[in-house]
């Protein structure tokens, strides 16, 4: 083991023991206090899971996850333990990482825009590896860090299939000017950076981004710079119902990977996931704390009864900044702690908001639910990313606490690991076999079937 987690960071799920009575043990500790807190529950063995699966699909690829979408203890825990690298946005991140003994050497300043006094930090504390995609921040590192190893940022703009919306990155016929500009000022470039974002993992718009990355890299090797690196960013699914499975998408990256980057060519491969790791393996619960019933003749009603409630915690959250609704993908609701059934009566189109006095307090409009009362229940599935308190802050209420789990198969899969890919074939097989943690909730709950609008995963 390297030591990065151990059993007291978890609890350990037997056999037999499932995901009802864990609940029914949190949320009975819960209505002991005077507060009804909202809470996650998190599956780390559904992470170790994705991890080996990804290792097995992209053998040649390093995942480093991205902090922001998760900055769990338990979650950057595991993955340390298991040897992913970290892509961190700020100090703050680095100082989090860093603070559980992960060496600077696994640890990828990923914003291609950083605040001078964070380069700074960063050099003191030795993280070295880092992404530009202009002059202004190639000057801002080679007077603040000039030993740091810069991965240039291509853009979309260069890859006409790729999704438009992205932000960073420049445009090919730029990149020999900035790559001239970092030799003049002697900041070493090492690789090329893109993220082409979930809509641009198609084959074409792979193809033609790492074949992008390849002309750059001959023109960084022309100019004397040590080009060995290709990030190749995140987008990875983080749940099944995507139009492409981790399987399907990564036949694609390897393809193009052996035709522009082949085996061989001395270039090493590194990718950002962050949701396909993170966002199937956490499950929110919030308690009602209040209740408002609008009439159904109330104009504007379209003759339904909606009911608009309020959960303790469970605000919209910043999402790359963009706002981004929390809408259960499933809902399952849990009513009362009498293990009372589901009810009978027809259910209704419901809202659902935070706490009050937030400009952002909508969580999700148009949800068909049964009549609830205050100290009910809900659960939210696949919240794993963007949504713990840790990564992109909820405003308002107290923060939701994180009790994170393992079976005991899964922490096995952890300790056999340790950190290194399976070498013989039979042995990566049998690791990347599911691991099931007792999360059989639409067996124990009673689950209704609501779903996320395009894009939120």
């Amino acid at each position: 083991m390297n030591g990065y987690l151990n059993e007291s960071n978890f609890l350990m799920v037997e056999e037999g023991f499932t995901s009802r009575d864990l609940l029914e043990n949190l949320l009975g500790e819960l209505c002991q206090e005077s507060e009804q807190q909202a809470f996650f529950v998190a599956d780390l063995g559904d992470i170790v899971k994705k991890h080996l699966r990804f290792l097995k699909a992209l053998p040649r690829v390093k995942p480093y996850f991205p902090v922001k979408c998760n900055g769990s203890e338990g979650v950057i825990r595991l993955l340390a333990e298991l040897g992913a690298g970290f892509a961190c946005a700020n100090k703050a991140e680095i100082t989090r990482v860093q603070g559980i003994g992960v060496p600077a050497d696994r640890i990828f300043y990923s914003s291609p825009c950083k605040q001078v006094a964070h380069i700074r930090y960063a050099a003191t504390h030795g993280v070295r590896l880092m992404a530009f995609d202009n002059e202004v921040e190639l000057s801002k590192v080679a007077r603040s860090h000039p030993r740091a190893r810069m991965l240039l940022g291509i853009t979309a703009d260069s890859i006409p299939s790729a999704h438009p919306s992205m932000t960073f990155g420049t445009a090919l016929k730029s990149c020999r000017h900035l790559l001239e500009l970092a030799k003049e000022q002697a900041v070493e470039v090492v690789g090329i950076s893109f993220h082409l974002g979930s809509r641009g993992l198609e084959p074409q718009a792979l193809s033609q981004a790492v074949a992008t990355a390849q002309l750059v890299f001959d023109m960084g090797t022309e100019l004397g710079h040590h080009m060995h690196l290709l990030d190749i960013g995140g987008g990875f699914p983080g749940t099944e119902d995507t139009r492409a499975p981790l399987e399907e998408i990564a036949a694609g990256i390897n393809s193009a990977l052996d035709l522009y980057f082949p085996e061989g060519s001395g270039v090493e491969i590194v990718a950002r996931p962050g949701r396909y790791y993170v966002t199937s393996a956490f499950t929110l619960a919030v308690s009602i704390t209040a209740l408002e019933e609008i009439p159904t003749e109330q104009p504007g009603s379209d003759g339904r009864c909606d009911s608009r409630m309020c959960p303790l915690c469970g605000t919209g959250s910043r999402t790359e900044g963009r706002h981004t609704l929390l809408t259960p993908r499933p809902c399952a609701c849990w009513v009362g702690l009498a293990q009372r059934p589901c009810p009978e009566q027809p259910w209704h189109s419901s809202s659902l908001r935070g706490p009050p006095g937030h400009s952002e307090d909508r969580i999700a409009d148009g949800l068909q639910l049964p009549q609830l009362h205050v100290g009910d229940w809900l659960l939210f599935g696949n919240m794993g990313a963007y949504s713990t308190p840790t990564s992109s802050l909820l405003t308002g209420g107290p923060q939701p606490r994180v009790t994170c789990t393992m079976s005991r198969t899964a922490w096995k899969a952890v300790q056999l690991f340790q950190g290194k890919p399976p070498q013989a074939e039979e042995d990566r097989e049998s690791l990347c076999t599911p691991l099931s943690c007792g999360w059989e909730m639409a067996e124990t709950l009673c689950v209704t079937p609501v779903f996320a609008p395009a894009g939120i995963i």
